[in-house]
């Protein structure tokens, strides 16, 4: 009697391969039997399948304990545990892509064949490349092993209804499977386990003592992967913005502001004034509503104790010109390094555009005045009042070490509009004049141009100085406006009008006063900025003019170059220039001009950190980031719809009379905190956030907590995937054993 043992995983077709091989010797008229005994009854458990092959009757219908030969149909299940009563002289054939000779101290003095099964299968569209179906393909190499033909093959193939591809796999694994006796002696445990016995504990190489374990059931293992939540990689000033709001869930608002102030000195500005883009990137805005992150950012800013940073410690000196946010958030950044830091500010005051270009009804002075002196404390030092020349920066790089200029966008765009002289205003100079002393437009016809937010706060402004109608002309439409959504939307709820697809031509007066023509646009091709271009429409009606008493023009601002000395020139944030003896960069509008106070406090951040290394030669490779956490990766059937929360506002009509702060913020009240049913409305996407359903649903009970994370026990683990499969966050992966 012949007796053979198919090792396999449920779905690989084992049993389907013992009826072959017994079938091919059934046509030689010899009895056999066929049969397989499952561990589990799910796809990729451990299968075993049995094949006897006699002249005579076959009675014994048990498994079989002392095979002759031996099949794996599954790389992992390869090692000498197979062994258990194999008889010493019988085949033992692998499907693997190693030669035999790989395996020489597996299976010593063996004879021992292999043929990668896998891939002729998947060559072949045999089954998928997650589950193979390697059954035909393995029985045209076990034919050959064991001595039938390829005729038998191919017409055992036929009987049992097999064709096309199948057959062709097998030709090929009866023609490339390669055989050989291994060389070498087997050792005791390998010779117990082929006659059945246990070694004895005083045996030399019997290891430790023999444990049931599962682990050998898997085919794939779990384990954890990073993901970068869209929110963080997304945020200009480059805040982790998921670790602030999952504090927030647990109910620690200090550690939820010591977390921004790694990267922002400026939580309670940006939770006011940031355009928020983590909030566009959000994955739940596709599910009902983005989390409300910057009402958030500033609820912990405006709720938690702040600790104060220790003291600069070292002697490297560093100066930097201007004290806008990027500024700022440099000289806070160096400190924390432990730079002493010296600011240069022309103006009488700290803070650059926070304290000059946006109005105070979206960004009290209290806010601004409160975080800077953060910053002072910290150990960083201001000179106000004092401005910076070619000449004053030459003798700055004498004094420090290293020379940061931020001085960001000085000189003020303007168009020619022809007689403009007592009624054309900037923009940025008008919102400094209605902060510093009374303006007053009363009854005044205001119109505004632009589309950014100096066009939107300045028209806001006007309004609240009194103006009798306030216009907004814009040349693109609403969609292409760089102003924040929700600015536009208060600024149309206090009675300003906004004209899309409208450009000004000339002003120029008549009896009644002055006269601003206008000119109709349409919106072409996109331009280099990848919004689309206007072009003038060409009706006879294109043309309109608008009556007006005041004009604020606000088309944006552009870098004053002329701090540098001659010669020197600004490349990729570094200045070069000769002698190069000490570094000078340049951050923030000046360097990047990406106009928003976020990206301001990033970039100064990021300069920080190129100083840093300048001074001290230190690597600045960065390691690679984590993918991006896609909206597919999360299991959404596991949350519950829910509105976000949102701040209060002023009414309009009370807005309209005063430049009080028009957003409120969370306001907490008797139920629970709208901060924290906000916190619990994020996704996590991509960090796991300790939800235990990993714990709770493991069938094996192999996950336990290791400190504040989690271990598989993979010497029990069977790689079902249910802790992948009820994973939120898909922060569990299985992966190929």
């Amino acid at each position: 009697m012949i007796e053979m043992v198919i090792h396999g995983r449920g779905g690989q077709g084992g049993v389907t391969l013992a009826k072959l091989i017994a079938t091919a010797y059934f046509r030689q008229g010899k009895h056999v039997q066929a049969f397989g005994v499952y561990a589990a009854e799910r796809s990729g458990a451990p299968v075993q399948a049995y094949v006897r092959v006699d002249d005579d009757e076959i009675t014994n219908s048990n498994p079989i304990r002392t095979p002759d030969h031996l099949i794996v149909l599954d790389r992992t299940l390869i090692s000498p545990s197979i062994l258990v009563g194999a008889k010493p002289e019988g085949w033992i054939i692998l499907n693997s892509a190693d030669s035999p000779a790989a395996f020489a101290d597996l299976f010593p003095g063996r004879r021992l064949a292999t043929v990668d099964a896998t891939r002729l299968a998947l060559d072949h569209g045999l089954g998928t490349r997650a589950v193979p179906l390697v059954n035909t393909t393995l029985f045209g190499a076990a034919a050959r092993v064991l001595g039938l033909t390829i005729k038998d093959v191919e017409s055992t193939l036929a009987e049992s209804k097999f064709g096309g591809a199948n057959v062709t796999a097998a030709r090929e694994a009866f023609g490339c499977v390669a055989m050989e006796r291994l060389a070498g002696t087997a050792t005791a445990l390998q010779r117990s386990l082929t006659s059945g016995s246990v070694p004895g504990l005083l045996d030399a190489d019997a290891g430790e003592r023999p444990r049931i374990k599962t682990g050998d059931w898997a085919n794939r293992k779990p384990s954890r992967e990073q993901f970068a939540p869209p929110c963080n990689a997304t945020c200009p000033a480059g805040n982790d913005v998921q670790g602030f709001i999952d504090a927030i869930t647990k109910q620690n608002l200090d550690h939820a502001l010591e977390i921004l102030l790694r990267t922002t000195p400026f939580p309670g500005v940006c939770g006011r004034v940031c355009p928020a883009p983590c909030m566009d990137a959000c994955n739940r805005r596709q599910f009902d509503a983005a989390v409300n992150v910057r009402e958030l950012e500033r609820y912990v800013a405006d709720h938690a104790q702040r600790v104060i940073a220790a003291k600069p410690w070292k002697t490297q000196r560093v100066a930097v010109i201007g004290s806008g946010p990027a500024g700022l958030s440099a000289a806070y950044a160096l400190s924390q390094l432990g730079y002493p830091v010296t600011v240069f500010e022309a103006d009488r005051e700290l803070g650059g555009l926070l304290r000059t270009a946006i109005p105070t009804y979206r960004l009290p002075r209290s806010v601004v005045d409160a975080e800077i002196e953060y910053i002072l404390q910290g150990g960083v030092e201001a000179r106000t009042s004092h401005p910076i020349n070619a000449e004053e920066l030459q003798r700055l790089t004498h004094q420090f070490d290293a020379v940061l200029i931020a001085t960001g966008l000085q000189k003020l765009q303007s168009i020619e509009l022809n007689g403009s002289s007592n009624v054309v205003a900037q923009g940025i100079d008008f919102l400094n004049r209605t902060r510093t002393q009374v303006e007053s437009l009363h009854g005044m016809r205001v119109v505004v141009i632009g589309g950014g937010n100096t066009a939107i706060d300045a028209a806001r402004s006007a309004r609240r100085a009194g103006a009798a109608s306030v216009q907004i002309i814009y040349r693109r439409s609403r969609a292409e406006m760089p102003a924040i959504r929700e600015e536009i939307d208060e600024a149309l709820e206090e009675g300003i009008v906004l004209d899309e697809l409208v450009a000004p031509l000339t002003l120029h007066r008549d009896g009644l006063g002055p006269l601003l023509t206008c000119q109709r646009m349409r919106l072409g091709e996109a331009d280099a900025s990848g919004r689309r271009r206007p072009i003038p429409e060409d009706t006879e009606d294109a043309q309109f003019d608008l009556r007006c008493d005041r004009v604020i023009l606000a088309i944006g601002q552009s870098g004053d170059l002329s701090i540098l000395p001659p010669g020197w020139e600004l490349r990729d944030g570094a200045v070069a220039r000769l002698p190069a003896d000490v570094p000078i960069f340049a951050c923030g509008d000046l360097a990047v001009n990406e106009g928003t106070v976020a990206a301001a406090i990033g970039s100064g951040r990021r300069m920080a950190e190129r100083i840093h290394q300048a001074l001290t030669r230190e690597d600045s490779s960065q390691s690679a980031t984590p993918d991006v956490a896609a909206f597919e990766s999360i299991r959404t059937q596991m949350f519950q719809h829910q509105p976000a929360q949102q701040g209060d506002l002023l009414p309009p009509a009370l807005r309209r009379r005063s430049f009080d702060e028009v957003r409120r913020g969370l306001i907490d009240g008797t139920q629970e905190s709208p901060a924290l049913v906000e916190a619990h409305r994020c996704f996590s996407c991509g960090v796991c956030n300790e939800c235990d359903r990993c714990v709770t649903h493991c069938p094996e009970g192999i996950m336990v907590r290791n400190g504040d994370g989690y271990r598989f026990d993979e010497s029990y683990c069977k790689g079902c995937g249910v802790c992948a499969a009820e994973c939120p966050r898909s922060v569990i992966v299985m992966e190929d054993l």
